[in-house]
């Protein structure tokens, strides 16, 4: 688990499933689900970092890793 809002899940694995069991998924959960409205005062990035991470708020940037080239 690389970042505090990826998420491991372990599915159920059936004895008679065709293709070999994948053990462990993860996903991702944004962090605009744990925050339900804009508290006062929030820190805010400057106007640059804030188009590099595409939102002005570092509480809600949530990096995106793309899992096409891992385990190959």
């Amino acid at each position: 688990m690389n970042h505090p809002q990826e998420r491991v899940w372990t599915p159920y694995i059936g004895p008679f499933d065709p293709c070999p069991p994948i053990t462990q998924k993860t996903y991702s959960t944004p962090p605009q689900l744990f925050i339900h409205f804009q508290p006062p005062n929030l820190p805010q990035f400057s106007p640059m970092d804030a188009l590099k991470h595409g939102t002005l708020w570092p509480a809600l940037y949530s990096p995106y890793e793309s899992k096409w080239g891992k385990g190959r």
